[in-house]
Parts: C-alpha cells; sequence; structure tokens
C-alpha cells in the first residue's frame, strides 16, 4: 500500500474546451433574489420549485432545455469572518462526470474552491477491500493557484490515509518506512534510530514501546530548502506516534481503544507538514523527529510507578501507563531543543482532556511565546483550520509532583488534564525557544462536506500559515 498515491481530480484551464465544461454558481441565502440574473428564469424556477435554499453544502443539478446538465447550484455560508473550504467538498459527489468550472462570489479565492473539491474527492485507500471506492469523475478546472492547493490537498490526505491504516498495517516500522517514502525523494536526509542507540539516545521511547513485539524507533530528518542559507530559519516538528494504544497496564476499555489506531495521528500531520513545506520548497532549514511506537501490554512493558530516566537527565515516576504519549514526546522535544530552532512545533493526539474543553474540530494550542500563540490562532481562524489557546498555567506545575522522582507523568488532580499535559512537556523545552503544542483529535466522527468520517489534519494548513508569517515568507505557489 503506498500511501502517496491520490488520484488527482483537477484539470488545467488551458486542457479544456469551454463548451465542454459545467458551470457551478456558488449561492448564498442572501443572493437568492438575484437566482434569475444568474441562471436565467427557467433554472431559477425550476431551483424555487425544487426547494433549493442555498443551505450549506446543498448542492442541485439544473438541467438544459435539451435536459443534459450543464450548471448546478451549492449552497455557502454567509460571508464569514475566515475561509470555509470544506463546503466545496460536497461538489465532487454530487456532480456528473466531466469538467467543471466553479463561479463563486468575489471574496472566496480559488485555492479554497481546490482545496475543498480535492478534500471531498478524498477517498480511503483499500486496505482488505478488494478495491478502493471508486474515486469521483467530476473535475474542476483551476487556474495555477487551483493547482497550488492540490499539493495542499495530497499532504492532507497523505495525513488522513495514515491515520486511515488499520493498526495491523500501520507498526513502527510501518510508519518510519512511510516517512521515508514521504520525505526522501525530496531530498530530506531521514535516519531511523532504533535498538541500542535508542535506549541511549531517546530512553522514554523505548520505555513506552518496551511492551511490543513490534519494537519502537524514532524517524529523524533533516532538509533545507534550494534557497535557505545556513542562517535561514530552522524549524523543528516533533510528533507523537503512536501506532496503537492499549493503554498498557492501565487498560483502556473497548470503547476508548476502538480508535487508538489514530493515536499516531500527531506524526501523520507533522509528516505530511513536512512534506509539504518539502513540495513548496519553502526558504528554511527543516527538522522532523517521529517517535514511533506501539503502547501494549506483556511481560516488558512498563508498569505503574516505574521511574524513568529521560534524555534531559529527569526522571519521571508513571503514575499512568496511559498517559504514554507525553513520555514519547518529552525526549524527542528535549533532541530538538539541543539544535536551538527558531520555531518548534509538536503535535499530538494527547489528552481527552483537550476534546472535553474544545470538542472534536478544535485542537487545544499551548505556547511559551504570546505573540507567537496569536499568530497561529489567527491564522487558523483564517484558514478555515481553528486553534484555540489554553494556558501554560503555573500553579498546577506542583500537581505532577512525586515522592520518588523529578516528577511524575501524570497529575494528582482529576481536572486540567490538557494544561497538565502541557505543562509536563514544557519541562523538556528551553526557555528561549518558541514553542507551540497541539493537542489535536485527528479524526472525523461522522461525514461532513470535505470531512469524511476517520483521520484528519486538524492543524496542519493553521501551523502552515503560520510559520508563513512568523518569518514572512513569501510562498509564490499559494496565493
Amino acid at each position: 500500500m503506498n500511501v502517496l498515491d491520490t488520484q488527482d481530480c483537477l484539470v488545467a484551464a488551458d486542457d479544456v474546451q469551454d463548451g465542454d465544461v459545467g458551470t457551478v454558481h456558488v449561492v448564498r441565502p442572501s443572493m437568492l433574489e438575484g437566482l434569475d440574473a444568474m441562471v436565467g428564469d427557467a433554472a431559477a424556477r425550476f431551483a424555487r420549485q425544487a426547494g433549493f435554499a442555498a443551505r450549506y453544502g446543498q448542492v442541485l443539478l439544473l438541467p438544459g432545455a435539451d435536459g443534459a446538465i450543464t450548471s448546478a447550484l451549492l449552497g455557502i455560508a454567509e460571508e464569514a469572518d475566515g475561509a470555509d473550504p470544506f463546503v466545496f467538498g460536497a461538489l465532487p459527489d454530487s456532480l456528473p462526470a466531466g469538467p467543471w468550472r466553479v463561479r463563486a462570489p468575489v471574496d472566496v479565492q480559488a485555492g479554497e474552491v481546490a482545496l475543498g473539491f480535492c478534500l471531498g474527492a478524498y477517498r480511503m485507500p483499500a486496505f482488505g477491500r478488494d478495491s478502493a471506492p471508486a474515486a469521483p469523475c467530476a473535475r474542476l478546472v483551476v487556474d495555477a493557484a487551483g493547482q497550488a492547493a492540490a499539493s495542499m490537498a495530497r499532504c492532507m490526505n497523505l495525513a488522513r490515509s495514515l491515520i486511515n491504516t488499520p493498526p495491523n498495517l500501520m507498526g513502527p516500522d510501518d510508519l518510519a518506512r512511510a516517512a521515508e517514502e514521504a520525505l526522501a525523494p525530496l531530498g530530506a536526509d531521514v535516519s531511523v534510530i532504533r535498538g541500542a542507540r535508542l535506549t541511549q539516545e531517546f530512553p522514554t521511547v523505548m520505555h513506552v514501546g518496551a511492551g511490543s513485539d513490534r519494537a519502537p524507533c524514532v524517524v529523524e530528518a533533516r532538509w533545507h530548502g534550494s534557497t535557505a542559507t545556513d542562517t535561514a530559519p530552522l524549524v523543528s516538528l516533533v510528533g507523537k506516534g503512536v501506532c496503537f494504544d492499549t493503554g498498557g497496564y492501565d487498560l483502556k476499555p473497548p470503547s476508548s481503544m476502538l480508535r487508538m489506531k489514530k493515536d499516531m495521528g500527531g506524526a501523520a500531520i507533522m509528516l505530511a507538514l513536512a512534506r509539504l513545506i518539502m513540495l513548496r520548497d519553502l526558504p528554511v532549514r527543516l527538522e522532523l523527529r517521529l517517535g514511533c511506537v506501539e503502547n501494549s501490554v506483556s511481560g516488558h512493558a512498563m508498569r505503574p510507578s516505574d521511574v524513568v530516566k529521560t534524555r534531559a537527565g529527569l526522571t519521571v515516576e508513571i503514575g499512568n501507563t496511559d498517559a504514554e504519549g507525553r513520555l514519547v514526546l518529552c525526549d524527542l522535544l528535549h533532541a530538538a531543543c539541543e539544535r536551538q530552532p527558531d520555531l518548534l512545533v509538536d503535535a499530538a493526539t494527547l489528552t481527552g482532556a483537550a476534546r472535553v474543553a474544545l470538542g472534536p474540530d478544535v485542537p487545544a494550542l499551548f505556547s511559551n511565546h504570546d505573540g507567537t500563540a496569536a499568530t497561529f490562532v489567527a491564522s487558523g481562524m483564517a484558514c478555515g483550520d481553528p486553534l484555540w489557546r489554553l494556558p501554560l498555567w503555573p500553579g498546577y506545575r506542583k500537581w505532577l509532583g512525586s515522592p520518588v522522582a523529578d516528577m511524575n507523568n501524570i497529575s494528582s488532580k482529576p481536572m486540567a488534564g490538557a494544561i497538565t499535559a502541557a505543562l509536563f512537556l514544557e519541562k523538556f523545552v528551553k526557555t528561549d525557544v518558541r514553542w507551540v503544542h497541539i493537542d489535536t483529535y485527528g479524526w472525523n466522527d461522522s461525514s461532513r462536506p470535505g470531512r469524511p468520517e476517520g483521520g484528519e489534519s486538524l492543524g496542519l494548513r493553521a501551523t502552515y500559515e503560520a510559520m508563513l508569517k512568523i518569518f514572512n515568507i513569501e510562498d509564490r505557489m499559494h496565493h
């Protein structure tokens, strides 16, 4: 299975004849009165009789005089503060085969339309089935901005496919191999650390993975843009790659374990983001670290009350074996800080507490730098990939105390679980390193336009847009 394989649902404007192209008219509820001028009296009358109300994601096919479908209507929300590309994901499965052009209000960018269309055309790989579901036959006619959006969509779909992969097919070695396949052809120097070297350099990763027959490993990748100098910004990405999480000896109940193939979602998102940065050839130096591990139960598994020494030299008491993600990340963060990055970002499906606070669609963001946090939040809102900041509240640090080690991996209180997890990670980040931690869900519980049920790359676009702003980078493919 090659998760880099994607069905291209776009066609360049130069490659089609205008007479062969259908038209989708994008309509807001406030625009319904002008429908006659938009599509003609007969088509507008048909739309009203068919009950078209420009509801979000509503698609209506309009028959022409000869009965052929050459135009359609798509309802979208009234003008909002930020972008919403996902609504255009309703089109691929609703339109007849062939090329289509979208006519949208002036405030809707072509890149949004193309991104949403591609995300809606995503199909989960076949895995155990005889064949994968057929890709939509409708194709979107795009200009250069639309073509640029395709690379973003492909990277997001890469993350989706990695997360969707059944856990027997996505162990630590499989995730590491996927990273090599995604990055090495683009010029990245990719290495995989295993065995005795892993025990020495990333002891907490090894401790988490000791219970599984599928040995843990750490992926390290380095790359620099073709125009990046030795003093170009160093961007460091870190991802939690727990390929399956049983909870260890603190075993999860079946209902909680059911979706734990997605516990490598942070690694999938950071890997996909790294690939996007490389595809766009941004003028940065880039480092990526993924902790690839399985949290299982065996005679070798870590126990509650174990004490493990981290790469940083701090000792940690294992208060709960199901709080393994922060153990995977802490050594990676410390290793990243040794290189003194200009921006350090980690992503992880870390806590249920973040989902209780913010729900499935809004990852929690933590940062040790107010200006950076504000840029991330603003960027996420502007591109329709929202993040919401929670505080690194210092008053809760003492909740991570331990009588036998420097700290515990869980809080002594049953509250503020997302915050205390972030405070644990903060212990391993240098105070002079600009750091952002994203506690993401990595999943769609049900299908919506552009967001099929399954793995999701929440936080990827927000991080990319924020990075462009922080380092004042102009992505020529982007706009």
